[in-house]
């Protein structure tokens, strides 16, 4: 499982023109979802994320995690996180986990994030969304569950 996590002052994801979710501070959160993955490696991401002491403090040196600072959290499902590119110049999304169970798992870090935190919008799992958003610093981290097994 991967989460590409990114400070932001604002987000948004539109489908179809229409604004699925939205948020002011907090984290835009792009979540890719591979083979052998399964709740209790999201547990272990999804803890690890709210957890990071990413935003400013009064120092101006990053130290505080989402809930310090009342962050809210936009997801979005992103199976384009295990692209393949060694071979050839068309990605493999052969590692990527079959929709089905991938939108399961999905749907499961979105309910166990909503448990956690008061702010937490969505896209739509296999829509074709478009993102908006305004990364802070820049601040991106990328969260790997072969890195924290």
């Amino acid at each position: 499982m991967r989460f590409v996590i990114q400070c932001v002052t604002e987000a948004s994801v539109t489908i179809e023109g229409k604004v699925s979710g939205s948020i002011d501070k907090g984290y835009v959160v792009l979540a890719g979802v591979g083979e052998g993955d399964d709740e209790k490696i999201a547990d272990k991401l999804i803890d690890k994320m709210l957890k990071l002491r990413i935003f400013k403090d009064e120092n101006d040196k990053t130290n505080l995690n989402l809930e310090q600072v009342d962050g809210g959290i936009l997801i979005v499902s992103q199976f384009t996180l295990y692209a393949d590119c060694r071979k050839g110049n068309r990605p493999s999304f052969v590692n990527a986990m079959e929709p089905k169970r991938a939108e399961e798992l999905y749907n499961y870090i979105v309910s166990e994030l909503k448990s956690r935190c008061p702010d937490v919008q969505t896209g739509e799992f296999g829509a074709d969304m478009k993102v908006s958003l305004v990364n802070d610093g820049p601040f991106t981290i990328v969260l790997d569950s072969k890195d924290l097994l």
